[in-house]
């Protein structure tokens, strides 16, 4: 239960005045960082500007509340734009609401299931290249509000949206584009003026006021989205069948599959930033929980925001109450400044998220595992990366870890070798018993398995054969860590095969996890207790034997 215990319990025992001075200051400071990025997302995404801020708000109050990171920022992030765009479209606002509960629900069940630490067998291929896709993705979306193009629906789908700006090349807003390269602009010079004010801030200070006091032609959220409400959201439950939530399954999973790999991520890189070392089950409930209260509210998915809890770190928060003094500022922005937002150029937004979507993406890690990584890697790599552009994150995803699993059992099943042994010297033996293992006797063969024996690698064990003389068959298993049903069956298959040419199968130096799922088949007692020896000395010495009793 330890394990799920949220993180701020333990950071509260030696809590002080000067770290709360600290936490105060790191969480106003993330909080100016994150209002750009939750209203930039929300739009992205295919939402109300709002609400971004009640995700950011609800979502990283309970994250950072419940979580299992002592500094971790909870918030929208760029990974979910392209799959809460396509709910949006498919389903509407509500059932965006409902697959944001599903998932939540999904997280704390694998919290309290302790899945946290499976997480990790998501291949590095597939968070690579669905990371590289959802930037492409991200990154072309923005464009026709970058450049202004009028275009009254955008498709979903990458290759349409390509060729409808290719159409509609001629529409492009020159002064809009101004602005927005202005923006991008800012963002790339002001780190070298100073990191403690974030340059997408300044550059949508800067435009904003460019655009209202020049009385530029430039769309701006209010004209887009009209009056903006600066009252805090209220919990509200959609109408919800069977049929919408058996349409959504799916979409919940990728959403709270998503969702704990990346708050993980976060989590891990925090953890080597402060030298501290998360609870990643109580992480995938915070996780959870903040996602259910941010479909309830209004907000979209959520989940730890590795630049935002990044910058929580370097501004001195140490602890959770950063990320609560973070989402109260956020509220107080709500409510106080929230109007005044309406005035932000939609090419501003737009500029942000460019530059978001082309520092999420690892071009330099992509590139290196395409050059030296396995060709079955590289095929799981690409072929995520396509389907993300092309497709959708929820068929990446589940396409990547299939082809992920398929090809790595192709590769376990390559590792298991079924071979006639002879001896070639071995280092355990002791002198006088070499000579031994060399002569055998013709009628007692030895084979030696390597290798897991599964499913994939089970039909290997027919490669055991025998002579018409061979009275004896003797397996060494040393080198087997594991057995499973598939491999159990075949194996009772040989050993009937061999009773029927009057042969005896010893086996040699079975293993600990092997030798239990034996006995728990009943396999031990079907083939023989006593057929089972420590070492191929024991199994030797017991063929001789039998083949001796039967001349």
């Amino acid at each position: 239960m330890k394990e799920l215990c949220p993180k701020i319990l333990d950071c509260l025992k030696d809590y002080s005045g000067k770290q709360l001075i600290r936490d105060v200051i790191s969480g106003i400071i993330v909080a100016i960082i994150a209002l750009p990025l939750s209203i930039a997302l929300a739009i992205a995404s295919g939402v109300g500007p709002e609400q971004g801020l009640y995700t950011a708000i609800i979502a990283g109050f309970f994250i950072s509340v419940l979580g299992g990171s002592r500094v971790q920022i909870g918030g929208p992030t760029a990974a979910f734009v392209v799959i809460i765009y396509g709910i949006v479209t498919t389903y509407g606002t509500d059932g965006l609401i409902v697959a944001t509960i599903m998932a939540g629900i999904i997280l704390v069940i694998m919290g309290i299931c302790h899945f946290g630490s499976l997480i990790k067998y998501i291949p590095y291929t597939i968070t690579t290249g669905f990371t590289c896709g959802i930037a492409v993705t991200l990154f072309t979306g923005q464009l026709k509000d970058f450049f202004e193009i009028s275009l009254e629906t955008v498709p979903s789908e990458f290759i349409p949206k390509v060729i409808a700006y290719a159409k509609n090349i001629g529409t492009i807003n020159p002064m809009a584009t101004l602005v927005g390269f202005i923006a991008v602009a800012i963002m790339l010079v002001w780190p070298k003026v100073t990191d403690k004010i974030p340059g997408s801030l300044v550059a949508i200070v800067v435009t904003t006021l460019m655009v209202k006091f020049l009385n530029l032609e430039v769309n701006t959220i209010g004209s887009v989205f009209g009056e903006l409400s600066s009252s805090f959201p209220v919990p509200s439950m959609p109408k919800v069948s069977f049929e919408l939530i058996g349409q959504l399954i799916s979409p919940a999973f990728t959403i709270a599959i998503l969702a704990g790999i990346e708050s993980l991520l976060s989590a891990v890189v925090a953890d080597g930033m402060i030298g501290d070392t998360h609870k990643s089950n109580a992480e995938l409930i915070g996780q959870g929980v903040g996602n259910i209260f941010s479909g309830l509210f209004g907000g979209i998915p959520a989940t730890g925001a590795i630049a935002r809890t990044a910058a929580n770190v370097r501004n001195g928060g140490r602890t959770p109450i950063a990320g609560v003094v973070h989402c109260i500022t956020l509220a107080v922005i709500l409510v106080v400044l929230m109007p005044a937002a309406a005035l932000i150029p939609m090419t501003t937004l737009a500029a942000v998220l460019l530059v978001v979507a082309v520092n999420m993406a690892d071009w330099s890690s992509f590139a290196h595992l395409c050059k030296t990584a396995p060709k079955s890697d590289i095929i799981v790599l690409v072929a995520t990366f396509v389907l993300t552009v092309l497709f959708d994150l929820v068929v990446a995803i589940e396409v990547g870890v299939v082809v992920a699993a398929l090809l790595f059992m192709k590769r376990m099943s390559d590792t298991a070798e079924v071979s006639g042994w002879k001896y070639i010297g071995e280092p355990e033996v002791i002198e006088g018993e070499s000579d031994k293992m060399m002569d055998l006797d013709k009628r007692i063969r030895v084979f030696e398995i390597s290798g897991p024996l599964f499913f994939a690698a089970a039909d290997k064990l027919l490669q055991i054969n025998s002579k018409q003389y061979t009275k004896v068959v003797i397996i060494r298993m040393r080198s087997v860590p594991a057995i499973d049903a598939s491999a159990m069956k075949k194996l009772r298959e040989l050993e009937e095969r061999a009773r029927k040419k009057k042969i005896t199968v010893l086996y040699s130096h079975v293993n600990e996890q092997p030798f239990k799922v034996m006995e728990k088949d009943g396999f031990v007692d079907f083939a023989g207790r006593e057929n089972f020896c420590e070492n191929i000395m024991e199994a030797i010495a017991r063929a001789e034997s039998l083949v001796g009793a039967e001349e």
